[in-house]
């Protein structure tokens, strides 16, 4: 399961991007009142850990204004659920829905490598 940062501020999404320099950054947005979220979710902490990487959490209803920053901040369209990876202030790769799945987040992150 990832060690989850929980997203909860825009100060925060700064931070990230600055960090993304440094290595890959992964932000998971969740929508606690869909189902097929709540499956993503589920997908990604049995997939194990993946080394190399940040991992952030927020929580669309209670964060929204943040989701919305992310979609702006990194060229997206808004989704739930959605992952994207940042690396170098960009982000590289976007998915969602049933498309979440902690083996193709590893294949992305370790292609950068």
């Amino acid at each position: 399961m990832p060690d989850w940062i929980t997203l909860t501020d825009i100060e925060q999404l700064i931070a990230i991007k600055e960090k993304s320099y440094e290595k890959p950054q992964v932000l998971f947005k969740h929508s606690t009142r869909c189902s097929v979220s709540s499956v993503a979710l589920k997908r990604m902490e049995k997939g194990g850990i993946i080394s190399g990487a940040d991992f952030y959490f927020i929580d669309l209803f209670r964060f929204r204004k943040i989701s919305g920053k992310i979609a702006e901040t990194f060229n997206v369209y808004h989704e739930s659920p959605q992952i994207l990876l940042i690396e170098n202030g960009e982000r590289v790769y976007n998915e969602s829905h049933p498309g979440i799945t902690m083996q193709e987040l590893s294949d992305q992150i370790f292609s950068l490598n």
